[in-house]
């Protein structure tokens, strides 16, 4: 029989985590409507657009429905939608910054709402920590109890201005989020330390690439020079700075060496200095914006790829140019050493000097011929990162955080209870730390139980503890 849970010995927190919006349909079948959520989607183009559009993909097939939910990037307005009836929403709200629009919590709360309640969503899974929309996402779905999900696919510091406000956002976004997930265990560290979360809803899901799309096509290249590849936005974070040292640099040295750089951003000035500076107009080439659907075709003409990366938390760059076939040298930074094995990739500091070096060794190995053929390389990485293993993963987690957690039962899971040491709190330690709300809910259900009075201090004095009078 039904455990109907309105018995008189039925605890507080299972009547009131039976309420949860969706956590019926949680229960009655293992699939589910998940709405993404982020102000990075198509036809902007970066890793994190593709990670949403694959991944959507993968869980469609796997029975899911999946909508998207981002913001309009001019005309582009309204519903649209794309490959196997992939619905995305283009919210009409304004950019502040670098295509993130702003944290108000309120102007998007109408549409959100209104979008979570039309497409009976069950699970709301938001993607990076730059997106002001996702922390909104988590914001209106814990109020309306829905189960979360969070994907962080960057790498934050500490000491800046911004970093520290990024920080202080992500911690109250995460501390009710039914589970977080990151893109390598570096970005995992990265993100507990940030959000002062408890490890043990943190998961490392990698990114992945669709072997298909990027093949390798070794006539497209020229075999009387060596030509170096770069694909990335030409901004400081990508080290645009190192790549603009490194050119005229090799260039000196290897007669015979081109350079293919395909990007845009505001640090290509730097490399077009460069280019006029030394006259390497014939040996440097600058492709400007590339579309996806053309990186392929830029990544086939070369032997080597460069990464010049400042900070990464997984780059997808060195996944697709392994996977055409080209020897990678990238700097060894965040999540990178992760990401390719030894013999399919040449790690380097983020220095001129020290990139060169790395340089050396594969363009001496290409002209040794001792690396491996490109379709071997494209055979073995196809075999490490594809999206429906995933979407499998993904499944895993999101089934996981549908289980709807006790309101007042709070345990290890939440977060908030996260103990300095191996042990477990204590009841009396445990009440300290529990939410202010909570504290409170408590307070007036003991109020009209036992009749005592009880008062509670402004959450601002007493950061949760009851005051007892």
């Amino acid at each position: 029989m039904a455990y109907r849970g309105d018995g008189p010995g039925q605890p507080l927190s299972a009547a009131l985590s039976r309420v949860s919006p969706g956590s019926h349909s949680t229960y009655r079948t293992h699939t589910h409507n998940i709405c993404m959520v982020s102000d990075f989607f198509y036809p902007n183009m970066g890793g994190v657009e593709s990670h949403i559009y694959q991944l959507s993909q993968c869980l469609i097939e796997r029975g899911h429905k999946v909508i998207i939910v981002t913001h309009a990037y001019g005309n582009r307005k309204g519903i649209r939608y794309l490959t196997n009836g992939l619905k995305v929403y283009y919210l009409p709200l304004k950019v502040m910054y670098n295509q993130s629009t702003a944290t108000t919590l309120f102007h998007s709360l109408p549409l959100l709402r209104y979008i979570f309640v039309r497409e009976r969503v069950t699970i709301i899974h938001s993607h990076s920590s730059f997106s002001a929309m996702a922390h909104d996402a988590l914001f209106h779905a814990k109020t309306m109890g829905l189960q979360t999900v969070f994907t962080d696919h960057s790498l934050f510091g500490f000491a800046d201005v911004s970093s520290v406000l990024t920080n202080k956002l992500l911690t109250v976004s995460l501390c009710d989020t039914n589970h977080i997930i990151c893109v390598s265990y570096t970005s995992k560290e990265n993100t507990v330390l940030r959000a002062a979360l408890n490890p043990e809803i943190v998961s490392v899901i990698p990114n992945a690439v669709d072997p298909t799309d990027f093949t390798p096509d070794p006539f497209r290249r020229h075999d009387s020079v060596i030509t170096i590849v770069v694909v990335s936005r030409l901004v400081y974070r990508k080290g645009t700075d190192l790549l603009s040292g490194i050119i005229p640099e090799l260039c000196r040295k290897y007669p015979d060496l081109n350079f293919i750089i395909g990007g845009e951003g505001p640090k290509r000035i730097i490399l077009e200095e460069v280019r006029e500076k030394y006259q390497l107009h014939d040996r440097v080439r600058l492709l400007g914006a590339l579309e996806h659907k053309d990186v392929r075709n830029v990544l086939v003409q070369g032997h080597i790829f460069l990464n010049t990366s400042l900070t990464e938390a997984f780059c997808m760059a060195i996944v697709e140019a392994a996977s055409c076939g080209l020897q990678v040298v990238s700097t060894r930074v965040g999540g990178i050493p992760e990401v390719l094995p030894e013999n399919l990739i040449i790690l380097c500091e983020p220095s001129v000097k020290s990139l060169c070096e790395g340089l050396e060794k594969a363009i001496s190995q290409v002209k040794s011929g001792a690396l491996l053929a490109p379709e071997d390389i494209h055979d073995i990485v196809k075999t490490f990162y594809t999206w429906r293993n995933v979407a499998e993963r993904t499944e895993k987690h999101e089934r996981r955080a549908s289980v709807p957690r006790s309101i007042l039962g709070c345990n290890s899971d939440c977060g908030c209870c996260l103990p300095d040491s191996g042990e477990s709190f204590s009841a009396e330690s445990r009440n300290l730390r529990r939410p202010v709300l909570l504290q409170r809910v408590t307070a007036e259900l003991n109020m009209a139980s036992t009749g005592v009075t009880q008062k509670v201090a402004p959450a601002s004095q007493n950061f949760g503890i009851l005051i007892v009078g």
